[in-house]
């Protein structure tokens, strides 16, 4: 899918011009950067739509309870605004500490108060609730809030104190409509506020007292939007945009070569992937025998190497379709060390003993017909379009004959919510366990029928009584031992029965120079998500130093 996700250092003088040789100068101005057009004043954190949500600074305004590392899920939470979270042995609740040092940036004090209040307005306003909470009250007792939920949250402890912006109660209790709010004057506990907004550049300035720690170093944040993917990589080429998220094709020559010591590429796989999800209700792709031949085929290092540049979407080798190493440790003993290898004679081999028939160069199903199918993606995803082009080559070593159609992106979206394909790439929800991905493709409880949109997840109508009961297991589980058992139960219906066929992982880095700051997470130190929309960033630039 085409990247969703920086402008240049500016080295700024002690004086009144940066240009003055006479004068100091020292880096304070990080340009972060979005390929999202001009954008609408809006500073409402809870919004995916508004310009804070889109460009990334609402995180930097405002912060959640407890800050989550997606790149190593299964690490304990960082204490933020709470300095503590307790949850009940079924997940109903969690009690929260609330650090007693923070303030809001028009100098009130953060109170319990504060986050109670939080959580009961998204509670009450579900346009608010950006995770889907079941969140059914929060109560305050001294510095604590206890959270209470309608069901276990296990599976949605990131989301339930890591992904929810804390807002002041003494200004939100004045607004008479939170849904609509553009909340152009924003005030929140992290150490920006804001300075100055255009539809292109948003500029934020760090506080100059009332942080709960140490301030950042970066002075000044300048957040541009740019037109698009390409005007987001030519400024990052050029040095203007120093961190962004964005997909780059070809990106060694068009990026990393631009300035080979300082600008780099991290894309950390998260638990979340990509791949071909099959319309299981269209014969003949009802057969679960059909579609593991089909993924027997796909070559991914193709898709990953060719598609994807290489980085973008990092490759899913484990049979159970998790993504390493962010999924290692949940894949269950009967498929460790199992990946994927193209295999077209073992394929062909397990087609014939199913009924099928190659003729010549075409694939017939046990009734005669020849097997035929459409992929279909928005033409302007170039990343997925090569995609389907690689799958298309790829099926036809087995007799499939399959076409590739570039769909218009809004039929496409509402076509595969509506279960109305055959064939086509698409992602999964990601979270802190493997959970959100097998949901998403295997969920019965997300079926609906043909013509009826299933926007969250099960978009190839997979239905499976085992594997929705193994989900709800795994979701309500109170001890580990029960986790596992529902786990292995998931793992062994997707590898058997292929619902979808997993080819690449989500990540959660980004492209970044060193040029003017260090300190950014990669390899050697993956203490955070680097890309600038998530609620890390603010954790990423924390840690950002000036270069020497």
């Amino acid at each position: 899918m085409a990247g969703l996700l920086a402008t240049s250092t500016t080295l700024a003088a002690c004086g009144d011009s940066p240009n003055d040789p006479n004068k100091s100068q020292q880096t304070t101005v990080l340009n972060v950067g979005m390929p999202n057009g001009p954008l609408t004043e809006n500073e409402n954190p809870f919004l995916t739509t508004s310009a804070g949500a889109k460009d990334g600074y609402r995180w930097v305004i405002y912060e959640p309870l407890m800050m989550w590392n997606p790149v190593k899920p299964a690490d304990p939470m960082k204490p933020w605004l709470a300095t503590a979270a307790k949850w009940n042995t079924d997940y109903t609740s969690v009690t929260v500490t609330i650090r007693d040092n923070a303030t809001w940036s028009d100098g009130e004090k953060v109170t319990a108060d504060d986050v109670a209040y939080t959580y009961k307005l998204i509670r009450d306003n579900e346009a608010l609730n950006e995770q889907g909470l079941p969140i059914t009250d929060a109560t305050v007792s001294g510095s604590d809030v206890t959270i209470t939920f309608k069901g276990s949250q296990f599976v949605a402890q990131q989301k339930a104190i890591a992904k929810v912006p804390i807002v002041p109660k003494h200004i939100w209790e004045k607004i008479s409509d939170p849904k609509t709010e553009a909340n152009k004057n924003p005030i929140g506990s992290g150490p920006y506020t804001l300075k100055s907004f255009t539809p292109q550049t948003t500029t934020l300035t760090v506080r100059d007292k009332g942080y709960w720690q140490d301030l950042p170093q970066v002075k000044e944040l300048r957040y541009t939007s740019y037109n698009d993917n390409n005007a987001q990589t030519t400024a990052l080429s050029n040095g203007e945009s120093e961190w962004s998220f964005v997909f780059i094709p070809n990106v060694k020559t068009v990026f990393i070569d631009k300035d080979a010591a300082n600008h780099k590429i991290w894309a950390p796989p998260v638990l979340g992937i990509h791949g071909l999800y099959i319309n299981t209700t269209k014969a003949p792709f009802n057969d679960p025998k059909l579609r593991v031949a089909m993924g027997m085929v796909i070559n991914r290092d193709d898709i990953f190497n060719t598609a994807e540049a290489g980085y973008f979407h990092p490759l899913v080798k484990s049979v159970t379709g998790l993504p390493s190493p962010a999924g290692d440790s949940f894949i269950s003993d009967d498929y460790k060390g199992k990946d994927y290898k193209v295999d077209v004679e073992g394929a062909k081999s397990l087609l014939t003993s199913a009924g099928y028939k190659l003729d010549g160069t075409t694939l017939k199903d046990p009734s005669g017909k020849p097997v035929t199918l459409t992929l279909t993606d928005p033409a302007g995803w170039s990343d997925y379009q090569t995609s389907l082009e690689i799958v298309k080559a790829n099926l036809a070593t087995i007799g499939i004959a399959a076409t590739v159609d570039k769909a218009n992106q809004d039929a496409w979206f509402k076509n595969v919510e509506a279960g109305q394909f055959d064939a086509g790439f698409r992602w999964t929800d990601g979270g802190s366990t493997p959970y959100d991905i097998y949901r998403t493709i295997m969920d019965g409880d997300l079926l609906k029928p043909i013509g009826t949109a299933s926007p969250a997840g099960n978009f190839g109508r997979f239905d499976n009584k085992d594997a929705t009961a193994a989900l709800r297991a795994y979701q309500n589980a109170t001890d580990d031992a029960t986790r596992k058992t529902a786990l292995a139960t998931l793992q062994k219906i997707f590898v058997e029965q292929a619902p979808m066929i997993p080819v690449g992982a989500d990540n959660i880095g980004g492209a970044y120079s060193t040029k003017h700051w260090t300190g950014w997470p990669d390899d050697a130190n993956p203490y955070s998500a680097g890309q600038p929309t998530q609620p890390n960033s603010l954790d990423v630039i924390l840690h950002l130093k000036p270069a020497a």
